[in-house]
């Protein structure tokens, strides 16, 4: 009895030839990127209608800084007129329609600023901190303030800091940190409005 073997018959490779190459199916993918998907589209304009709400909270400041097209900042105002729940939420898809065409970034940057505080106030906080903790610390660091500073009032910051050590109180749980009084919040007033309104001498 003649048993025969048939061999498996290889599918052809998928793809096509395109001046004289071999092209495959991973290459037609990332050569086939195409037009965003509906999806794609819904998630964009509910963003950037997101980002529209947001800009009604927007200080005037941060407002003003991002030049905005006034069509667009008009109906923004018209927005907060509106108490009715249908209309404004007419109103906040035509905000976003109309934020389409614009470059995100700026409000975004705006609206986290408004947020958390931007980059500079941050450091100068930082900065305030550190010498408040450095003048409680040591006698040598209200000598340097002074000399960085010299339109503080000596006499003013020095009971301050006196102050600030007395009312040190060490903490009840080991490990804990300690508590301080209302002068250890002064002085951190103090140096950061000095900082901000007498650059360093």
């Amino acid at each position: 009895m003649n048993i025969k073997t048939t061999k498996a018959i290889k599918s052809p490779i998928k793809g096509y030839w395109s001046n004289g190459r071999f092209v495959k199916p991973e290459e037609i993918a990332l050569e086939e990127v195409g037009p965003p998907s509906k999806t794609q589209l819904k998630a964009e304009a509910d963003e950037k209608q997101a980002l529209g709400e947001a800009l009604l909270t927007l200080r005037a400041d941060l407002m003003a800084r991002l030049d905005l097209p006034d069509k667009l900042l008009d109906a923004l105002a018209q927005a907060k007129r509106i108490t009715n729940f249908e209309g404004r939420r007419r109103q906040m898809q035509f905000i976003g329609k109309l934020m389409r065409p614009l470059d995100t970034e700026p409000i975004r940057a705006a609206i986290d600023e408004q947020a958390n505080g931007s980059a500079d106030l941050t450091l100068a906080l930082h900065l305030a901190e550190q010498w408040r903790d450095k003048l409680i610390a040591s006698d040598d660091a209200l000598g340097q303030w002074i000399t960085q500073y010299p339109g503080t009032d000596s006499q003013q910051l020095r009971a301050l800091i006196r102050q600030a050590r007395k009312d040190i109180a060490k903490p009840e749980t080991p490990g804990e940190a300690p508590r301080h009084g209302k002068s250890y919040r002064e002085i951190f007033q103090l140096v950061k409005q000095t900082m901000k309104q007498e650059p360093e001498a």
